[in-house]
């Protein structure tokens, strides 16, 4: 083997150069850690397909607004139950006052004294609801709704309990969920994987070095991305940058892990290190670059999803890839250069040092010298080899038959949340008093000539309780006095005509974001048109429909696209048909089997009361493409095996010397992704587990077991049609 000796002045120049542009990529992005959740956006609507309805109803409603506002819903009541006094009439009048001096609260419209809405007294006499329109999105929402929390708090008498939700409230207390993703979230990944790299490699410094790897190579990635989002060529939201960390440090250690296994491999064989960067690099370049290409495909491939938020976040997720990628190859090499051996200390490997198993004549072909669990398991796959693939896959079945139980049929908004939350607690309290979809109505755009007989059909629809097209002015008065002076309008002039079109909203009996209440906007959608052909139905009730639906037509489409993808690159890279097509095979059921077994999870341990529609396409994209990198890692070192010794021989040398290393990987990729769990937002929380449980199914019983025995239970024909298929051995 010719091995790599560079001139000493490109090994003091190369080394160094990498450093520095590398040390200077994370000072600029470090900084941005900070201020990326300054250009992203956890509104739902922005992320909808442009062919949705809500999305043409969004578009529409900004001709009739000229601000966009978001409502926030107070709702307070009696802590005993009893009816309201005139001295709590007046206390909430005051109250009606403070709420409109508020930083972000809108203001009034022309001809109106104030934009807040109420006090309105319910029906029963014990509580009283507002609307208070707030004008500020993201951050700046978050900091305008705790203000008004407070306020609120100060001004409600004695007796009472008040709750700010609605879906300013609903907002402000995910953009809190999401919170944790710059600070939290990033030191539960990165002490995981310093702890799990700490075991691995019983060395002090060799961990630093991988970590620095993975954190320079997400300070590069977070840069990119701020600024494509502060120029608005992509959206990032709460979502997909904490997706973002979790991926880039999980797969910046894992290609790490796999470079720095050939390097200490090759460190037992040579003297020089350069020598052994050079043989770890060929060794390990193509399936590194294989993995990050497959990857990058199939997050690209979300790209033909109809939801923006899942194209927002391919691109994203890609763009980490590439940072993975490039600091593994670049950023890790140049440091072992630097290092050397030191980076092992105090186990530094030393040429001829390694210590080996004794061969007996019960030793299968390619497990010479080869010890430990790999042997035993290697033994397992060789002298068992149908028995293993047969009892891993029917394993694997009895996992995949509970997947049907997977409720993947979208959640409402109020259980995303898995931490206490005063707007979800408000809608229940808001449910109880008043109709719980006050605050939040179906916005029906109809033409101007059809509006009374579309408002009419509207209110025959179950489900139902009020609607009428938006007037000018609709000034309300908020003044201490009798209950019914409360909320009453002022004289209702001609609607709002924009375009020809008028705006109605109409109010929900249900909760907006239940099940029922989207039954009831469906119904809309279907009755409507007889009394207006144009007419449209949106809202947030109706956004949340919307999304669900795309979502899961979304899982149909890329689904088959992901897979052609990742078949042809492993066509490509194994120059084969036939082990790519087992490949594929294998992972599908691995995933599978995992989504069946988080399904009963989900359903009869966590008792969730489902799961986001998007779930099975991210778990699927996440668990595909990060699953065939093992494989990869695996059958590359396989084929290169084969090429020397055979083909079962091959499988059982590749199946032992990269054993631990994947293992490894998967690992830390299981953790990485199980910190995703310390965000109360209950998609990532079941993204998660998910992942997690995915990632060790697969690195622990499909790569190590049923690939391996499947593989050599067929023989050299995996490699059909290739030359190896008709090898000798």
């Amino acid at each position: 083997m010719n091995d790599w000796n560079p001139k000493r002045w490109l090994r003091i120049l190369l080394p160094t150069v990498l450093v520095i542009v590398w040390v200077a990529i994370a000072g600029l992005g470090g900084p941005t850690f900070g201020k990326i959740s300054g250009v992203s956006t956890n509104d739902q609507a922005g992320f909808l397909p442009a062919s949705a309805q809500s999305t043409e109803v969004q578009n529409l409603q900004s001709g009739f607004r000229t601000s966009k506002d978001l409502p926030a819903i107070i709702v307070i009541e009696n802590n005993a139950g009893a009816k309201l006094t005139p001295a709590d009439f007046a206390a909430f009048g005051k109250l009606s006052v403070s709420m409109a001096a508020v930083p972000g609260v809108a203001a009034p419209a022309a001809g109106a004294t104030t934009s807040v809405v109420g006090p309105i007294p319910a029906a029963d006499g014990t509580a009283v609801e507002y609307i208070v329109p707030l004008n500020a999105g993201g951050e700046a929402l978050k900091d305008k709704v705790a203000h008004l929390r407070t306020v609120v708090a100060q001004g409600t008498p004695t007796g009472f309990t008040a709750y700010v939700a609605g879906p300013a409230g609903l907002l402000a207390d995910f953009v809190n969920g999401f919170a944790g993703i710059d600070g939290i979230l990033l030191i539960v990944a990165l002490l995981a994987v310093f702890v799990i790299l700490l075991v691995v490699y019983r060395s002090l410094l060799l961990p630093v070095l991988v970590l620095l790897t993975s954190v320079f190579a997400l300070s590069g990635a977070i840069l990119g991305i701020y600024y494509l989002a502060l120029n608005d060529v992509i959206k990032v939201s709460g979502q997909s940058q904490g997706i973002l960390s979790i991926l880039v440090i999980g797969a910046a250690t894992d290609y790490a892990l796999l470079l720095v296994a050939r390097y200490r491999e090759a460190l037992f064989e040579v003297q020089s290190k350069w020598a052994a960067i050079g043989r770890a690099m060929k060794g390990a370049f193509e399936p590194i670059l294989a993995s990050a290409g497959t990857v990058i495909l199939a997050l690209l491939c979300l790209l033909f999803s109809d939801l923006n938020s899942n194209k927002a976040l391919g691109p994203i997720a890609a763009f980490g890839i590439g940072f993975a990628f490039l600091a593994a190859v670049t950023f890790l090499p140049a440091l072992l250069a630097i290092f050397g051996r030191a980076a092992f200390w105090p186990f530094m490997p030393k040429p001829g040092n390694k210590k080996v198993a004794a061969t007996t004549e019960n030793t299968l072909p390619g497990l010479e010298g080869v010890r430990g669990i790999w042997k035993g398991v290697g033994t397992l796959v060789g002298r068992r080899p149908r028995t293993t693939w047969i009892a891993t896959a029917l394993l694997l079945m009895i996992a995949v038959a509970f997947l049907p139980t997977l409720k993947a049929n979208g959640v409402p908004q109020t259980d995303l949340l898995l931490t206490q939350s005063q707007a979800v607690d408000g809608q229940k309290v808001l449910a109880k008093h008043f109709d719980a979809g006050s605050g939040s109505p179906v916005v029906i755009i109809a033409n101007e000539a059809n509006y009374t007989a579309v408002i009419a059909k509207a209110l025959a629809t179950p489900g139902i309780s009020v609607a009428d097209v938006q007037r000018k002015p609709a000034a309300v008065a908020a003044v201490a006095g009798p209950p019914a002076a409360f909320g009453a309008p002022a004289a209702l002039t001609d609607p709002v005509v924009v375009n020809g079109k008028v705006l109605i909203n109409a109010t929900l009996k249900a909760q907006p974001d239940s099940a029922e209440a989207e039954a009831v906007v469906k119904q809309l959608r279907a009755d409507l048109p007889a009394a207006d052909a144009s007419v449209l139905v949106g809202g947030e009730t109706a956004i949340a429909l919307d999304t669900n639906e795309t979502a899961q037509a979304d899982l149909l489409k890329i689904v088959p696209i992901v897979l052609l993808v990742i078949l042809i690159i492993l066509m490509l890279l194994l120059r084969s048909i036939l082990a790519p097509v087992i490949l594929i095979a294998t992972v599908v059921i691995s995933f599978a089997a995992s989504m069946g077994v988080s399904a009963t999870v989900f359903n009869n341990v966590l008792n969730f009361p489902g799961a986001d529609a998007s779930v099975p396409l991210f778990g699927f994209v996440f668990l595909v493409a990060l699953g065939i990198d093992y494989n990869i890692f695996l059958m590359t070192r396989v084929r290169e095996e084969s090429l020397k010794i055979g083909t079962r021989a091959g499988i059982l040398k590749g199946l032992a010397v990269t054993g631990g290393v994947i293992t490894s990987a998967g690992i830390v990729l299981a953790a990485t992704f199980a910190a995703l769990g310390v965000i109360p937002l209950l998609f990532l929380v079941q993204l998660a587990f998910i992942v997690s449980f995915g990632v060790m199914l697969d690195t622990i019983i499909v790569r190590s077991l049923l690939v391996p025995a499947l593989s050599y239970d067929i023989g050299r024909a995996i490699w059909w049609p290739s030359k190896l298929a008709k090898a000798a051995k």
